[in-house]
């Protein structure tokens, strides 16, 4: 599942494509992902200038002169640039139409993501308007989480997964974020000392940091907007290395299901 890394990745490189630009419209051959992709795209588009394109957790919004098109990329979603007359594929369900011949081809195998288009302000759209704070934005420091995790029962993984305590923190990136402060997931959040949170603090934004130098993690789907994969799945020190040594004590990676979600982690260094 593309991650905060991995849609960063591409709201860089499809920024300079397309921002600026006055689309021609949209053109919609499956509506049907897990929202329905709002009716009359193509009418909301269609002569709009793109003034900005941004990202907030997992989500890029489309901020035209007419409105914003909110964009999830689900679970194997991508958007990459095309020409008008490459014949779609069976898993091409949209696109948007830039000037000339160009396109932005929405593809997306699983149809678990969204598009969605919103004449209000987009943060105060419902799928935004409760997310937490950014986690590389100066709202994440180790008194804020701290004040999450007090008195709380929960893995501590599962209580940063989700996006009403911090926005857009996946499960590699959890999953390598706690290996680098030396927590396991499973400790509850109330258990973590404000000293500890703050090594997780310092997890979290390294790990995202290099992440997006390396152009995110292809492990099946993700792939940047020239085609090229995303480099940091070379990197990884403990996420999808079951059995493996740990690259810090050659102790065995142990691996389980968490709030529903494989989870990764060295028995010897998290604690």
């Amino acid at each position: 599942m593309p991650e905060l890394p991995e849609v960063e990745t591409l709201r860089r490189g499809l920024e300079p494509l397309a921002v600026g630009r006055r689309f021609r419209g949209a053109r919609v051959r499956q509506s049907r992902l897990r929202k329905r992709i709002t009716p009359g795209l193509d009418g909301k588009v269609a002569g709009a200038k793109l003034e900005a394109l941004e990202r907030r957790a997992k989500y890029l919004l489309f901020r035209f002169s007419s409105g914003t098109l909110l964009l999830h990329l689900g679970m194997s979603g991508t958007l990459f640039r095309s020409h008008a007359g490459t014949p779609p594929g069976k898993h091409d369900h949209f696109d948007l139409l830039l000037p000339g011949k160009e396109i932005l081809r929405y593809r997306d195998p699983r149809r678990f993501g969204m598009a969605v288009w919103t004449s209000a302000p987009p943060l105060s759209h419902p799928l935004l308007a409760h997310l937490g704070p950014e986690p590389l934005g100066p709202g994440l420091n180790a008194a804020y989480l701290r004040e999450v995790f007090h008195n709380r029962k929960a893995p501590v993984k599962s209580l940063l997964m989700d996006g009403r305590n911090v926005a857009g923190i996946g499960n590699i990136y959890a999953c390598e974020a706690l290996y680098r402060a030396g927590i396991s997931p499973v400790r509850a959040g109330g258990r973590i000392s404000a000293s500890r949170c703050g090594f997780l603090v310092e997890g979290i934004q390294s790990v995202l940091g290099e992440a997006l130098e390396a152009g995110g993690t292809t492990l099946r789907d993700h792939r940047q907007v020239d085609g090229s994969p995303g480099w940091f799945s070379q990197n990884l020190a403990v996420y999808g290395r079951k059995g493996q040594e740990c690259p810090a004590c050659g102790e065995a990676v142990k691996k389980r299901v968490l709030s529903g979600r494989a989870t990764f982690w060295c028995p010897h260094c998290q604690r």
